[in-house]
């Protein structure tokens, strides 16, 4: 199952008065586990910068003039989000600066049930409570140190993290995998088991053992079973 974490940020609050998305970032989740591969792009608005804007999230007249405008990028967002869930904070606020862009660069509009909303899951399973994504962060004690301003791809592998405690926790494989991703960086899991200083008596058959080692042998590299390292 593959979903999308996206998040934006903009001129303003409306983009039928004239606000333009200025930065765009998405991140995706492959059943649940970021895979490493993101979408990101500063865009030029083509309009002034409120300072109100300014002071959320950083980002320039001057910082943004070099940069594409939407229409020329359109096709590799779409692309890249593919038809997949889209993972936003608010979407309806997000959806409704994407889809304006999109009708400004003669694409087609995205269908609002392809959102899921975190915000909206946040408030019925914690009602009455904060439900910002920095709150969030505070609730299930995710580092977000590094957000001194809002940033739209920073803010997707946040909401990324927030999204997977929120739906049940981090661990949708159990532990079994042999590597986590988290955005660019990889790192792999040595596992080791522990040999029982009494043995416990096997419950397998001979037949059960030889099918068995018959089906890892299949598996190649990717049986967790050969990667296994005893300890004596």
């Amino acid at each position: 199952m593959r979903e999308i974490v996206l998040d934006t940020e903009t001129t303003g609050l409306d983009p039928v008065s004239g606000d333009r998305i200025v930065e765009i970032g998405a991140v995706e989740l492959w059943n649940h586990l970021p895979t490493g591969k993101t979408f990101h792009k500063y865009l030029n608005p083509e309009r002034n910068m409120p300072e109100e804007a300014q002071a959320v999230h950083g980002l320039t007249e001057e910082f943004l003039k070099d940069k594409p405008v939407f229409s020329k990028i359109a096709e590799d967002f779409l692309t890249f989000i593919n038809g997949s869930k889209l993972i936003i904070h608010n979407a309806s606020f997000d959806m409704k600066f994407i889809n304006a862009e999109l009708a400004l660069a003669d694409k087609k509009r995205l269908p609002a049930d392809m959102a899921i909303d975190t915000l909206a899951i946040a408030r019925k399973k914690f009602p009455g409570s904060p439900a910002s994504l920095d709150a969030l962060c505070r609730r299930f004690n995710i580092d977000n140190s590094a957000r001194t301003l809002h940033g739209a791809l920073l803010d997707s592998e946040i909401l990324a993290e927030v999204y997977l405690e929120l739906i049940g926790g981090r661990q949708p494989d159990f532990g079994l995998s042999d590597s986590h991703n988290t955005g660019e960086r990889k790192f792999d899991v040595e596992r080791q088991v522990f040999k029982r200083a009494n043995p416990l008596k096997p419950r397998l058959t001979i037949e059960e053992e030889e099918a068995h080692t018959e089906f890892v042998q299949k598996l190649g590299e990717m049986a967790i079973w050969n990667k296994l390292i005893i300890k004596r």
